[in-house]
């Protein structure tokens, strides 16, 4: 089987040993030095490192001080964590339609839904591809709008020279699947002095110092532990990146004319990270898209299904007071996409002949 993802952070043994040898394991010095680390790689002055990517957008939420009423913009396609997020932080949730190009919030439709209780706008930046920032951002400001960027999938991912996490905050998983991973973990981006501080003493049961409460905080720290498996990726980050961006060209080139095959595009102005590499299975494809996902697991090609609905089509949603206009027919493209998106194997640790059998298999069973 070529796995849709693989896990390798051996590189790490010898700072996890260090962690350990020194006693001290919770969040310390080596927390520290991967958040310096990982600022420099988003161009910003602060990252704030967390327990996991959910609680990077519950606790940007959170800091922004946000009223019951006050409303959050955000795409229907993308995992549950960025509704959840919303929904803890309690907030009221709007849903922008995507475009079929970036899978991301499309601007129109966001400037559509902005309304007198919106403060927040959140795009999220889906399979390693930035949304369209160069609307989005100047949209936010003259709407006087928070910009709370869900760049889970997106560490490294630029628009027009400007890295994903750097537009307003920017809230990064580090799950074992990403692309640069602490098991678990997350990182909240910012140039904003005074959140970044907020940030800090929140995820800290709200103390600045031992037994010195500001606020009624969180436990959301990071451990050394987990820095410590992160630090030599992100030093990898580039040729980690490379890897996939030559996987997905191949990919494309292989794949390119297959009949009901939509590839995934690279648009102008940014630079896509890869973390998944999805394609559309149109309706006229010789199979629909759960046949080819079926048929691909049988001849041993890892794939993924991310994600089958959109992100409110579950019974635990229907009727919640925090997501009101929540509606299908609103938006009819994220419905579309979630019904033919499948994920294949990009990951950095294929050879060519992995990617060449992806692509002779995916040709084979859609009959080119």
């Amino acid at each position: 089987m070529i796995p849709i993802t693989v896990v390798d952070v051996r590189d790490a043994e010898d700072l996890v040993v260090e962690v350990l040898r020194s006693g001290a394991i919770a969040q310390g010095p080596m927390v520290k030095r991967f958040e310096e680390a990982f600022a420099a790689v988003s161009g910003t002055k602060h990252a704030v490192a967390v327990n996991n990517g959910t609680t990077a957008l519950v606790a940007s939420l959170q800091v922004l001080d946000l009223q019951p009423g006050d409303e959050v913009i955000t795409s229907p396609f993308t995992f549950v964590a960025t509704l959840n997020a919303i929904l803890e932080a309690g907030a009221t949730v709007r849903f922008a339609d995507i475009r079929r190009d970036d899978f991301a919030v499309d601007p129109d439709a966001v400037a559509a839904a902005i309304g007198p209780r919106t403060k927040v706008l959140m795009p999220v930046h889906l399979y390693g591809q930035t949304a369209d920032m160069g609307k989005l951002a100047p949209l936010a400001a003259e709407r006087g709008l928070h910009l709370v960027e869900d760049s889970a999938q997106a560490v490294g991912a630029t628009f027009e020279g400007r890295r994903s996490g750097s537009f307003g905050l920017g809230c990064f998983s580090l799950y074992a699947t990403k692309n640069i991973t602490t098991a678990e973990g997350g990182v909240i981006t910012t140039d904003d002095d005074v959140l970044a501080d907020r940030l800090r003493v929140l995820r800290n049961q709200g103390m600045r110092a031992r037994y010195q409460y500001e606020v009624a905080g969180h436990n959301y720290r990071m451990t050394d532990l987990h820095a410590a498996v992160g630090i030599p990726q992100l030093e990898k980050l580039d040729s980690i990146t490379a890897a996939r961006q030559r996987n997905a060209k191949r990919l494309t080139e292989g794949l390119s004319g297959t009949p009901g095959l939509e590839l995934p595009q690279v648009l102008p102005g940014r630079e896509h990270v890869w973390h998944q590499y999805t394609v559309l299975v149109g309706p006229h494809a010789f199979l629909s898209r759960d046949e080819l996902a079926a048929a691909l697991t049988e001849r041993g090609i890892g794939n993924g299904i991310y994600y089958p609905k959109v992100v409110f089509d579950y019974d635990c949603y229907r009727g919640h007071e925090l997501i009101p206009d929540a509606d299908l027919a609103s938006v009819p493209m994220a419905n579309s996409v979630a019904a033919q998106a499948l994920s294949l194997p990009v990951h950095p640790k294929l050879s060519e002949d992995d990617v060449d059998k992806i692509i002779e298999t995916v040709r084979e069973v859609l009959g080119a």
